[in-house]
């Protein structure tokens, strides 16, 4: 680390995720410090920012990177602003590292480079283990999705202490998870869709017990039965967990990814109302409106969401589509003309969901993706506007004008079909 480049500060130490990070040699982006010893007004007097509202931090005059004075928290009530604080002179480092949640978060490097690690975070990284510092652990939930999250960026080879099971257990007892925020659950999920194992944040959810109480259209999917033909993988939980897999080994991105990890939400209500599947792409348009609406999630997110849960079927049998059914989902509903990227993001989707069924499937070509690409180039091709223009010169008027490019767009696609089995 180097030396704070304000002389006058008192002792400041780097801590979190750039120590872990560093340690295992990899790129940090945010640096934290903090600073034992100090006060608000000896660090505004030096020129410090102050842009924390619960507890005192603030950003460097000219690095802008974050520095924080020591302290320690008090639970008080339910819910993370359920805290007293206490940012006193002091506070000691070692009882603010106390209250950080798992122990390769937990450790700081002074200014020699020196590591500070009370609680064994440096053996838990060596041996790929996820353990809370403290049973400060307990008091915020979130820190159960921190788990989990962090368990999808590592990977299957780090396990979680069983001490640490067992406190997850108490914090669901307590009811504790009943006071998430919406939006602390979905910036937390946002981050762990964007890790190398996505999936296994929502794996890691169900082992510890709480994927029900956080995620119950996730839960639901597991027993509800797929025809082993089509998926030898097993329920659709574990095909679920296969499609968001593939998102991320492709590298898609979030939009995809949520769409990938939503695409079948409608199976499990299908299945337990009518005791089968047809029909659960429809079914599920409503699922995912009531799971974004709960989470708040974007639109931008919710929009492809839907649309893919919708058509992702129609989707896998684009050679079998007849073109006005085409003409439909590519031009009314998916937009492709105009919003190229949904198009794209949809595609990608189905891709996951054609893929994300096995070992033996994960490679197997998806056609359907290079036809609908294929259609979707021919048919930006067609002069709209002349289109109209020769209708109009016709004595066509009002919707017949969009009827006329509508039926210019079925013969394209039809054009289109017999042209990509051909070549």
């Amino acid at each position: 680390m180097n030396t704070p480049p304000i002389k006058m500060l008192n002792t400041v130490y780097l801590v979190g995720g750039a120590v872990r990070d560093m340690l295992l040699n990899k790129d940090s982006v945010d640096k934290d410090y903090v600073v034992v010893g100090s006060t608000s007004k000896q660090m505004m007097e030096l020129g410090f920012k102050p842009i924390g509202k619960d507890f005192p931090v603030f950003l460097h005059p000219k690095t802008k990177e974050e520095y924080a004075l020591a302290r320690t928290e008090r639970k008080t009530g339910p819910g993370y602003t359920g805290f007293a604080v206490d940012a006193s002179e002091g506070v000691t480092l070692e009882e603010d590292l106390a209250r950080r949640d798992l122990t390769i978060n937990s450790m700081a490097m002074n200014v020699d480079g020196d590591i500070i690690d009370p609680y064994n975070g440096q053996h838990d990284l060596k041996n790929k283990i996820l353990k809370h510092t403290t049973n400060a652990f307990s008091e915020d939930p979130l820190r159960v999705l921190r788990l989990a999250r962090f368990r999808a960026r590592y990977g299957y080879d780090w396990s979680i202490h069983t001490s640490t099971s067992d406190l997850v257990k108490q914090i669901k007892q307590s009811g504790e998870l009943d006071f998430l925020v919406a939006e602390r659950v979905w910036k937390e999920t946002e981050k762990a869709l964007l890790e190398d194992n996505p999936q296994l944040y929502f794996e890691t959810l169900n082992e510890l017990g709480v994927l029900q109480s956080l995620f119950p259209e996730l839960f639901d999917m597991h027993d509800i039965p797929q025809p082993a033909v089509y998926h030898p993988e097993g329920d659709v939980f574990k095909h679920t967990m296969l499609v968001l897999k593939r998102a991320a080994d492709l590298d898609y991105g979030l939009e995809t990814r949520f769409a990938a990890l939503t695409h079948d939400f409608g199976k499990a209500i299908n299945f337990k109302e009518l005791g089968h599947l047809r029909g659960h792409e429809l079914r599920g348009v409503a699922v995912v409106e009531s799971f974004c609406e709960r989470l708040r999630i974007p639109n931008k997110l919710k929009n492809l969401a839907k649309l893919t849960s919708e058509l992702h079927l129609k989707c896998h049998k684009i050679a079998e589509l007849k073109p006005n059914t085409l003409q439909k989902m590519l031009i009314v509903q998916l937009n492709a003309l105009k919003n190229p990227r949904l198009f794209n993001q949809f595609i990608d989707a189905c891709q996951c969901d054609a893929q994300g069924r096995g070992p033996t499937l994960v490679n197997k070509p998806y056609p359907s993706a290079e036809q609908a690409r294929f259609i979707v180039s021919k048919l930006a091709k067609l002069d709209a506007k002349k289109i109209v223009s020769d209708a109009q010169k016709k004595g066509r008027t009002g919707s017949e004008l969009g009827d006329a490019l509508r039926i210019a767009q079925i013969e394209c696609i039809k054009q289109a079909k017999i042209l990509f089995t051909e070549t």
